[in-house]
Parts: structure tokens; C-alpha cells; sequence
């Protein structure tokens, strides 16, 4: 009787699936948390394995051989199978002990969870969390993490969702900055400051547009897209900027200017994988986080479980 072929090595399939998506060994490696000499290694591993070539260079990067697309789908559902077996077995873990991963964007990372985390450090200490400040979406489905703070409502399948509120947006700026240049007493003359915005990003152009402001991308003196060091341009005292109310108003080196001007708000919703959120250290982490950041925000309607 006829010995059948092994099946590939799933941790392969894993990389073959990354580079497939993000068409990079650099952007796969980032992914998977692993070195881009280790995923080529398991990438080449597994085309000796199969037989066949699964990628193709080009000037751009890799690109799926038609070999590859063909197994690709196969793939993909294994790598579905897989983490829903590993998310049903977590579920059933019984103990409040362990450790909670936890997502969220850098901006809040860095500005609003650090004394929430050190509180629940003092009533969970069993509990250890691995905070992962991030911009791109984590896929909760394959472990990546238990718990993400989205500012976005998720729309994926199998996930938990809960609407905490709505982040009010304020415009700041350091009182150094203002001692020199004044305080703008109407929407009118922001074009005569120092103003602080996105580089590529064009969420700020539009929301001044529709204040009927004909803001164009040089109005910025300084154009950063990560929030974090354009918060901190602004503490600078290098113009004025918009940033999150809560972490704004709690900080005595900047003050909000024109309150009255109407600027959108931010979503906030908690997100789980419905086969984990049952158990007991990550709901515990869920409900806390529900109780502390509800306080910090605006038109508060919690939907959801």
C-alpha cells in the first residue's frame, strides 16, 4: 500500500500566506514577528517541500508564481482552520492567570492606557499583559491579539464588539507659542498661524474644508503622520495642532483654543474574538477597560455584550 505524501509544515503555510498578502519578505517578517532570514528560510523550506516555486522576484518585491496562486487559496483555509482550533482551545482555559494581549494605536498607547495598565497591574496581578502600540489592524482571528481598541467599528466575522463612545478632538496649543503669536479668537485666522498637520494624511484639510476654510497642504508649517511626534510638536510650542481632549486638557504646557469649533469624533469600540472573550483573564481585562475608558469619553452609548 502506497505511503502518502507528508502534509506541509503549518508554520510554512503561515509564512507562504504572509508574503503572499503583503508581497514582501520584509513586510511578512513584520507580521509574523519573525526575521526576514528566518521566513526565507521557511519559504525556500517549503517550496522544496511541494516541489514547485511559490514566488517570483521582481523589481517591486516577490510576486505569487502561478503555482502558488493555485495553492494559495488551500493555504489560506488551512491557516483559518488552525486558529480557530488554537482561539477554541484558549477559550476554554478556566483560570484568571496569564496573559492578556492587548492592541491599541500607538497614540493611545503611549497617552491613555499607561495608568490604566498600572492600575489593573494592582488589582490583576496574576494577570500579564502584552501591549502591542500599533497603526495597522491586528488580526484577532490568528492570535494576534486577544483584546484591540479600535477607532473603527470591526467588521470581521466571529468578532465581539462593544461601541464605548466617541473621542472628542480639540484644538491645542503650548502656551509659549501663544505668549509669542497671540490666541486666535475665531476659525477665521487659524491661517495666520503656525499650523501643525498630516504629512499624507488628509483627514485635517478635509474637516477644515467643510468649516469652509480653502486649506490647502502648505498652511502646515510642520506635517507629521505619526501622532505621537505631532502631539509633541505642538507641546513644543511649534504651532497649533489638534489632538485628543482628554490627554489635551490633562496637560498644563498647552491650552485648548476655540472650543465651540465643530470638529469630528473618533469611534471607540472593544474588540475580541467571540471564542476567547468568555475567557475569564481576558474578560476580566475587557470589563475593566469598558469601566476606565468610558470616563474619558464623549456621547457615550455602549452597545454590545
Amino acid at each position: 500500500m502506497p505511503h502518502s505524501a507528508p502534509s506541509p509544515d503549518w508554520s510554512r503555510l503561515q509564512c507562504f500566506v504572509a508574503v503572499a498578502e503583503t508581497g514582501s519578505l520584509s513586510a511578512a517578517a513584520r507580521r509574523l514577528g519573525q526575521s526576514q532570514p528566518t521566513l526565507g528560510r521557511q519559504v525556500k523550506a517549503l517550496e522544496a517541500e511541494l516541489g514547485v516555486a511559490l514566488f517570483a522576484r521582481h523589481p517591486r518585491g516577490l510576486e505569487v508564481t502561478p503555482a502558488g496562486l493555485e495553492l494559495l487559496p488551500s493555504a489560506r483555509a488551512m491557516q483559518d482552520a488552525a486558529s480557530r482550533l488554537t482561539l477554541a482551545a484558549a477559550g476554554q482555559v478556566g483560570e484568571v492567570a496569564g496573559t492578556v494581549r492587548l492592541t491599541a494605536s500607538a497614540f493611545v498607547s503611549m497617552h491613555v492606557l499607561p495608568p490604566l495598565l498600572a492600575e489593573l497591574r494592582q488589582v490583576e496581578p496574576e494577570i500579564e499583559v502584552e501591549l502591542v502600540p500599533s497603526d495597522r489592524s491586528q488580526n484577532l482571528l490568528f492570535r494576534e491579539a486577544d483584546i484591540a481598541i479600535r477607532m473603527y467599528r470591526p467588521e470581521q466575522l466571529d468578532i465581539v464588539t462593544r461601541h464605548l463612545g466617541e473621542v472628542e478632538l480639540g484644538l491645542y496649543a503650548a502656551s509659549r507659542y501663544l505668549g509669542r503669536h497671540g490666541r486666535p479668537a475665531r476659525v477665521e485666522e487659524l491661517p495666520g498661524h503656525d499650523l501643525i498637520g498630516y504629512d499624507h494624511d488628509e483627514t485635517i484639510l478635509r474637516e477644515m474644508r467643510k468649516m469652509g476654510l480653502p486649506a490647502e497642504r502648505d498652511w502646515f508649517a510642520l506635517r507629521c503622520d505619526d501622532h505621537n511626534v505631532l502631539w509633541e510638536l505642538v507641546r513644543a510650542g511649534c504651532g497649533l495642532g489638534f489632538a485628543q481632549v482628554s490627554v489635551g486638557d490633562a496637560d498644563p504646557d498647552v491650552e485648548r483654543l476655540l472650543p465651540e469649533m465643530p470638529l469630528p469624533t473618533l469611534p471607540v469600540w472593544l474588540t475580541a474574538p467571540d471564542a476567547m472573550r468568555r475567557t475569564p483573564r481576558i474578560r476580566r481585562v475587557w470589563d475593566f477597560l469598558a469601566e476606565r475608558l468610558r470616563p474619558l469619553l464623549a456621547l457615550s452609548k455602549a452597545n454590545g455584550s
